[in-house]
């Protein structure tokens, strides 16, 4: 790829980053990471520096990065850098962004060869870049030296693993061509990440530099040691023409006139430099680019899709249009009306899933909480039973009565039914509540109108409490109604001679709920079912175990699981009284207690029976329905000298009949008045709250609206509202020129196939790690690669270029004295052909400069 197709490429991929950044979005198209590895001193700084265009990296001998640089260049009109620790402060001088980067490393490191895992990020930004990210990494050592560490080799490996394990990035392996390139451990390194060779190029540094009469021809072929995407050779500055503050523009002309110079690399200088490999790098960018694409313009014709019909209401408003604002008006309260009461009757829509609400939270006021609350407020036994006695003597006065009187039946009924006014008048307060949060969660959806959902919500709430009092006059009135006339002629009603009859067989205190005492066969009916956990017994057994409850009129038991098939207990529910029990500390659990309020053991050795539910909601259904079964609160309301003269009460036989007589007749007719209640009570408040306020919202609302306030006021929208619609439309307008800048990077640019593997077995046997230990290191004997002869080569024959098509060749040979180069197979299971020298490490292909190039 040509740098023309890049200039072509960077523009579009920055106004398609561009276009994203403008709504405050981060671009989906992710660029590769660059990262350099090599040995120290290898040259990857240069190499880096090289292609970022700037000199500004620390330079010199020995490990001179010591920390890794994450540098992320991004595309700007105007140059300067910045780094992540000086957040605000920017370097517009480049010689001090590479001081702050030698003053950042010895804070962390300290001054003497110290390294650190922890990067420097450093952003530079350029109007000569590609939104990339390049990272230099500190040199690969063997030997700790000042403050480095003995396990220094492990360190700088894993801290180069970090970064080249990642998929997105590429490895440039620089070795010099001075040393060994069997042994290269950047190329060891990539071979471990990327067996298959795509992301790995090799750089060959300091090609002026190998000995006279040598040079690293077949490698820069691909020839010798091939890799997959093969080897670019550069020439960087030396330490002195860094010192003469040679820049980089003149160190790239250098370069170029070296390899055009160079008799062994004349011929291939077209493919050697670093213009090439910033060529290489940027075809590789491309194809990254053009990978990517397909699934990206998926994602924003989905998004685009997304927001389309939205987007379409948005093109032609015009805020200040009085029809526009005439139609939304209708539009909202249209709607409001819709989902107010699609919330009180049920839709599927509509579902909350975290809580009762609505026409769902009402139907349990109606059916559990308000008979609860009756239930709940129903007669303490003996406080009824001296009530009686009271009304009884009161009666007969200073006579002693031979007869049960009507009249105390009268009073005590009457007494309770006015005990009916509260429960009554508190569920009109509960539906109340519940019907203001309803109309707060319709209105939400007017929340791009504030003052319409503002007055929406104060005219409905002002009219439901407007019928809230209208209802609770009608209940009374219910109320006031039955204790107007006590029909003792009811169907249902057990009548004097049956309670008589009752009151003559039964000799003892029973708690009888409100199932209706003249129904014996309904006590057997269950009441309730569900999962209970027994808390006090099995805290002794190591743990509280859950059990399946079945409540009866009769008894609870409670079973193994809900196939009620193996029976734990039957508890009868004689006597039996429940009280509430403080929530442990420790326990999430809410509880009560069963006791016997004749003080004897409930169940087996236990005077208390506590069972847990996992909410307090729980805990009450529970006890609602123990009190329908006749399990009362424990109240413990009469004191010593009540108890005593219920006692003295209880002395007489005569009365003691009497009073259970009338205690007969008040439950029977007390049952057929709380019968009656329940079910007129939810009927009024529907007709008379509920339904009236469905039909004011569908009839009355909009023109108690128009008449509240000016129609522009109702309609002014939030402001929060207008951002929105200015940033969908933006984004909309986004999405359509990222697709059409997608369009135009296919059109421009070219993706070229990755070349076909190579025979890159020599760097098999190197896939090894190295230990944490320095006291375990070795280094593995590798065998030699096969050399080059010295001498006797005649002219060069013409060499095909490295591409796409090029594999792994054999190791060729010229025409000369020498005998050809064996195989591959049999040169990495032989000595080398060549020895190298006794005083220093053998070049990599050693060559002659005798014969014609």
């Amino acid at each position: 790829m040509g740098n023309r197709e890049m200039e072509e490429l960077i523009p579009l991929v920055n106004r398609l980053q561009d276009a994203f950044s403008a709504l405050g979005q981060s671009c989906l198209l992710e660029l590769p990471q660059i990262a350099v590895v090599g040995g120290q001193s290898a040259g990857k700084s240069s190499v880096l520096e090289n292609f970022v265009g700037r000199d500004f990296l620390p330079r010199g001998s020995g490990i001179v990065t010591r920390r890794p640089l994450v540098l992320q260049l991004v595309t700007s009109k105007a140059e300067y850098a910045e780094f992540l620790h000086c957040k605000g402060r920017k370097f517009t001088d480049f010689d001090e962004v590479r001081q702050e980067i030698e003053a950042e490393t010895d804070r962390v490191t300290g001054m003497n060869k110290g390294i650190s895992s922890i990067p420097i990020n450093l952003r530079v930004y350029s109007p000569h870049v590609l939104n990339l990210t390049l990272i230099d990494l500190p040199g690969i050592t063997k030997v700790p030296v000042g403050d480095q560490p003995q396990d220094i080799e492990y360190q700088i490996r894993e801290m180069i693993m970090q970064f080249i394990t990642r998929e997105n990035c590429l490895i440039l392996a620089v070795t010099p061509a001075n040393t060994d390139l069997a042994n290269s451990d950047a190329l060891k390194l990539a071979k471990e990440v990327d067996p298959q060779g795509l992301r790995t190029i090799g750089v060959i540094t300091k090609l002026d530099l190998m000995d006279e009469g040598t040079d690293a021809r077949d490698v820069l072929e691909n020839k010798l040691l091939p890799l997959r995407r093969g080897y670019v050779g550069v020439v960087n500055r030396s330490q002195k023409d860094i010192d003469g503050k040679k820049d980089i523009k003149a160190a790239l002309l250098a370069e170029r006139k070296f390899f055009l110079s160079h008799p062994g690399y004349r011929h291939i200088a077209d493919r050697m430099g670093t213009p090439h490999l910033q060529k290489v790098l940027n075809q590789q960018l491309t194809n990254h680019i053009r990978d990517t694409l397909p699934s990206f313009r998926s994602k924003l014709q989905g998004q685009l899709l997304s927001i389309e019909h939205e987007v379409e209401a948005y093109k032609n408003f015009k805020p200040e249009d009085p029809t526009r604002k005439t139609k939304a008006l209708l539009q909202m309260v249209q709607q409001f009306s819709v989902d107010f009461e699609k919330r009180i009757e049920g839709s599927g829509d509509q579902v909350d899933t975290l809580e009762l609400s609505g026409g769902a939270k009402i139907n349990l006021i109606f059916h559990e909480r308000f008979p609860f609350e009756i239930v709940k407020m129903e007669f303490n036994e003996k406080e009824l039973r001296r009530e009686i006695s009271y009304a009884i003597k009161n009666i007969h006065g200073i006579r002693t009565g031979l007869f049960t009187p009507d009249m105390a039946f009268e009073a005590i009924v009457k007494k309770q039914i006015v005990k009916l006014k509260g429960p009554s008048l508190k569920s009109v307060d509960l539906v109340m509540q519940e019907l203001i949060n309803t109309v707060k969660k319709c209105t939400k959806k007017l929340a791009n109108f504030p003052r319409l959902c503002e007055e929406t919500e104060r005219i409905v709430a002002n009219h439901i409490r407007e019928r809230e009092g209208k209802t609770k006059d009608q209940v009374l009135l219910l109320i006031d109604i039955q204790l107007s006339y006590i029909n003792t002629n009811h169907e249902d009603f057990i009548g004097f001679a049956n309670a008589q009859q009752r009151s003559s067989q039964v000799h003892k205190k029973s708690a009888v709920g409100n199932q209706g005492t003249n129904l014996p066969p309904s006590r057997q009916i269950v009441i309730r079912k569900g999962w209970l956990t027994i808390n006090n017994i099995g805290i002794m057994k190591g743990g509280s175990k859950e059990y399946w409850f079945v409540l009866t009129a009769e008894s609870l038991s409670w079973y193994k699981d809900d196939e009620e098939k193996e029976k734990k207990y039957m508890l009868p529910l004689d006597n039996l009284k429940v009280r509430d029990v403080e929530k442990s500390f420790m326990s999430s659990k809410h509880i009560f207690a069963l006791f016997n309020t004749e003080q004897r053991n409930v169940y087996k050795d236990y005077r208390f029976l506590e069972l847990a539910c996992d909410s307090q909601e729980d805990v009450d259904s529970w006890k609602a329905s123990l009190l329908r079964a006749g399990v009362y609160p424990d109240k413990s309301l009469a004191d010593n000298d009540e108890s005593g003269q219920a006692e003295n009460f209880s002395m007489d036989p005569q009365l003691e009949r009497q009073v259970e007589t009338i205690r007969n007749l008040v439950d029977s007719y007390m049952s057929i008045t709380n019968k009656c209640i329940r079910d007129l009570i939810p009927k009024t408040i529907m007709h008379l709250m509920i339904n009236n306020v469905k039909d004011f919202i569908n009839s009355e609302l909009l023109a108690q609206l128009y008449s509240s306030e000016d129609q522009n006021t109702l309609m002014e929208e939030s402001a929060e509202q207008a951002q929105r619609r200015d940033e969908m439309l933006r984004m909309y307008q986004a999405l359509k020129e990222a697709l059409v800048i997608i369009g135009d990077i296919n059109s421009a640019t070219v993706s070229t196939p990755a070349p076909p593997p190579v025979d890159d077995s020599w760097l098999q046997h190197s896939r090894r790690s190295p230990p944490p230990s320095p006291t375990n290191q070795r280094r593995s004997t590798l065998n030699a690669p096969p050399t080059r002869p010295t001498s006797g080569r005649g002219p060069a024959p013409a060499i095909p270029s490295p591409g796409p098509q090029s594999g792994a060749p054999p190791v060729p040979f010229r025409p000369g004295p020498l005998p050809p180069f064996p195989t591959n197979s049999e040169a990495f299971g032989a000595p080398p052909q060549v020895p190298s020298r006794p005083t220093r490490a053998p070049p990599s292909v050693p060559r002659s400069a005798d014969g014609p190039p």
